[in-house]
């Protein structure tokens, strides 16, 4: 008999968008679909990958839309910041419904709901096979959640960003509106910053090509899909060096 395969990664950082949450509603979290995500990360978590998760907050407020429509910046930011919160408890809660020992760490200190951010910490609950859920962004204004997940996977020492999004990997267009998008199988870092191909801000895509990490690109529409990721299969599109 095969041995069983082993993980491609031991440690992740999985990068989720606020809207992952929101399944078909037009706002907030859906708990159907927070259930799903908790499922495909109890499912990794069981194969002894270490986790750790940033979550957006898109789903509930967005910074950069209320500072178009003249709120001031570093209000709504903060304020974006805070959702992330929320988003995270969400997420928090599905996990250990499905047995998972969970930490929120927030970059914002709010004590009464989650743990500072301690990056030995953190580590710590990792080695510990706790799940690390980041909340509050980097704790800054003007700084994307993508940003966020650039620097939690450094300062975490992940082997791999898995950013999961609604299309399952890069195209050279967008496929929604164009039907002739021929989908990445690999890009370099410079190839998505010269061709402004949206995967993550330009700040995270030059934090991670400065650390050589990679960043898979992936589909959190089916289930599974983020064990397929972790066990090597060629899933989305890889953002390596």
């Amino acid at each position: 008999m095969d041995a069983p395969a082993e993980p491609s990664y031991k440690r992740i950082l999985l990068k989720l968008s606020g809207e992952a949450l929101m399944g078909d509603q037009a706002y907030g979290v859906d708990p159907a679909v927070t259930t799903r995500i908790a499922q495909d990360i109890a499912d990794i978590r069981s194969l002894g990958v270490q986790t750790s998760i940033v979550i957006g907050g898109g789903n509930i407020f967005r910074g950069l839309a209320a500072s178009a429509r003249g709120m001031d910046r570093s209000t709504a930011d903060y304020m974006g910041m805070l959702a992330t919160v929320i988003n995270a408890l969400a997420l928090q809660d599905a996990l250990e419904q499905h047995g998972v020992a969970t930490r929120v760490l927030t970059a914002i200190e709010m004590r009464a709901v989650a743990e500072p951010f301690i990056r030995r910490r953190a580590v710590r609950h990792l080695e510990k096979g706790r799940v690390v859920v980041f909340a509050a962004g980097t704790g800054n204004p003007y700084f994307t959640t993508d940003t966020a997940a650039a620097l939690r996977a450094m300062e975490m020492r992940a082997e791999v960003i898995l950013k999961a999004t609604k299309v399952d990997g890069i195209y050279t267009a967008d496929p929604m509106k164009h039907a002739d998008a021929k989908r990445y199988d690999r890009v370099s870092y410079l190839q998505v910053l010269q061709e402004r191909l949206q995967v993550m801000d330009a700040t995270a895509i030059s934090l991670c090509m400065d650390n050589k990490l990679p960043i898979v690109v992936f589909s959190l529409a089916e289930s599974g899909s983020i064990r397929r990721v972790i066990m090597g299969e060629p899933v989305g599109t890889t953002v390596g060096a």
